[in-house]
């Protein structure tokens, strides 16, 4: 489930959700480029670098074991991609929407902006 070689935007975006799914830390890092930045969208950057990235998400699967993302809705565009996803933090729990729009650089993401 790692990135495959010469991915399309849409394959890296679906790829990382996939992944993001299966709680398969390794996987879903494969999608991002190094140098990552994450952010709020026209805000504070909230991670920098793909180890920061991966430390954030080892907690993010340890405190929400059952957490999944459901596509909504998915605009391509050039390098970016922009998801509409709700995440479900459990079956019958806590459910929330964001906008994360993914910003597509030398075959990997190299930023994500949040829409929270």
């Amino acid at each position: 489930m790692n990135a495959p070689s010469n991915p399309t935007p849409v394959d890296l975006a679906q790829g990382q959700l996939d992944a993001y799914n299966a709680q398969d830390l390794d996987a879903y890092c494969s999608f991002f480029a190094d140098d990552l930045v994450v952010s709020d969208l026209n805000g504070q950057v909230t991670i920098q670098g793909l180890q920061a990235f991966r430390d954030k998400y080892a907690q993010v699967f340890a405190d929400f074991p059952e957490n999944r993302v459901e596509l909504l809705n998915r605009i391509a565009l050039s390098n970016t991609v922009i998801d509409h996803e709700k995440v479900i933090r459990r079956a019958g729990g806590e459910t929330f929407e964001v906008a994360a729009i993914y910003t597509i650089a030398g075959g990997k993401i190299a930023r994500v902006d949040f829409v929270k």
